[in-house]
């Protein structure tokens, strides 16, 4: 049976706070922040007209929200919450907390800089802050994207065998706020897709009383515990898939870790993630109108990062191209640029690659400086220009 579409014209915090909506959490505890507040200010419109049957928690920082967050998902409700930026930097010592308890919560995080100096607009400073916290970590492109991809984590993040907290993200501004063409499945299709949360040891089980959050004394038990969250998340990919391919059976929209277009046979690829990816595209395919054989690949999964499938998209690739929305200070290259350098690390014959930082604090990457990078990954190919990190758009 075909499921009811409803077209609307939708920012992606809409799509969120729908998605959160049709998920149905039992808990939501948040503060806004821009420019992620249109998600929890329209999911507390939600609860107020009785739409959705959520306690809503009005909490006084991002902290005591994640905190919330914590309690409400070890006791075995559904949780979800949302932050961006300076929120999600207050939420740093809960991130590991979430994780260390294997606790399936859903975050939504409006990409955005970190200061100083302060700024409101989009880049990935404070999501790649986070990437080492043992978060699964979605960043999608557009709206439709993060709706899709909020719904699927709170399938993965439930899975018995995963039990990890998932972080669901949109870049500031260029799809929070920008309105696109979306499509929203009916309520009872995406309720029979995620499902009800079965908790695997809630704090609130008088037949079978567990403790959570315990002190590790001497004796090595932190370090395992530590280990067996490393081996949690390195083999939750499979079931990442398997999700994501169910509900894009349902909606007709593919699921990928990476979005891989015309690199079959390229020999420059520009790797991208987030909203620029249309904007690669597009010069991509001017290039290729050209006879010039280009190719962009798109993280959409960027935790666990897809070492598999980077590595088999670029593994023909003259040269590489890097783009990063975020530094790594005192690192020899951007975080995505590390994890991409580290793919191609095993592969028989050695491809240059050249790094850009690019869009930091929502400058704008224009055509003409893509356009520059894809020149340089050329020149980079015949050994004219060196390898390295550099910043695009900037002096």
């Amino acid at each position: 049976m075909m499921p009811d579409i409803t077209v609307l014209a939708a920012t992606g915090n809409l799509m969120v706070s729908e998605a959160f909506r049709q998920a149905r959490p039992d808990v939501i505890a948040a503060y806004p922040i821009t420019p992620q507040t249109a998600i929890v200010e329209t999911y507390s419109k939600y609860v107020a007209d009785g739409r959705v049957h959520t306690e809503y928690v009005n909490v006084e920082s991002e902290h005591s929200s994640l905190s919330a967050c914590i309690g409400a998902s070890a006791a075995g409700a559904r949780v979800a919450t949302a932050t961006s930026s300076q929120g999600l930097a207050l939420m740093w010592e809960e991130l590991h907390i979430a994780s260390g308890m294997r606790l399936p919560i859903v975050m939504a995080n409006a990409n955005r800089a970190l200061s100083a100096p302060i700024n409101i607009h989009g880049d990935h400073s404070d999501v790649m802050g986070a990437r080492d916290s043992g978060w699964i970590i979605f960043i999608a492109e557009t709206a439709q994207e993060t709706y899709d991809n909020t719904l699927i984590s709170f399938r993965v993040a439930e899975h018995p065998a995963v039990q990890l907290p998932v972080m669901t993200t949109l870049d500031g501004f260029i799809t929070t706020h920008a309105m696109e063409r979306c499509e929203l499945l009916d309520d009872e299709t995406v309720k029979a897709y995620v499902g009800d949360r079965i908790p695997q040891n809630p704090l609130i089980n008088g037949d079978k009383p567990v403790n959570h959050g315990m002190f590790a004394s001497l004796g090595g038990a932190y370090f395992k515990v530590k280990r067996a969250e490393r081996a949690a998340i390195d083999a939750c990919s499979p079931y990442i898939k398997q999700l994501g391919d169910e509900w894009a059976n349902i909606c007709g929209r593919p699921f990928d870790f990476v979005d891989a277009y015309a690199c079959d046979d390229a020999d420059y690829i520009m790797v991208v993630l987030g909203s620029a990816a249309g904007n690669v595209r597009t010069v991509a395919r001017e290039l290729r109108a050209a006879g010039i054989k280009v190719g962009v690949l798109r993280i959409r999964v960027y935790r666990p990062f897809p070492f598999v499938e980077v590595r088999e998209a670029l593994k023909n690739a003259k040269a590489i191209g890097i783009m990063d929305r975020a530094d790594s200070f005192g690192s020899q290259y951007g975080p995505a640029g590390l994890d991409v350098r580290a793919a191609l690390y095993d592969l028989p014959a050695r491809i240059p690659t050249r790094n850009y930082i690019y869009g930091l604090g929502g400058a704008d990457i224009t055509l003409a400086s893509i356009k520059q990078a894809f020149d340089e990954v050329q020149q980079l190919a015949t050994g004219s220009l060196d390898e390295g990190l550099y910043y695009l758009g900037t002096r």
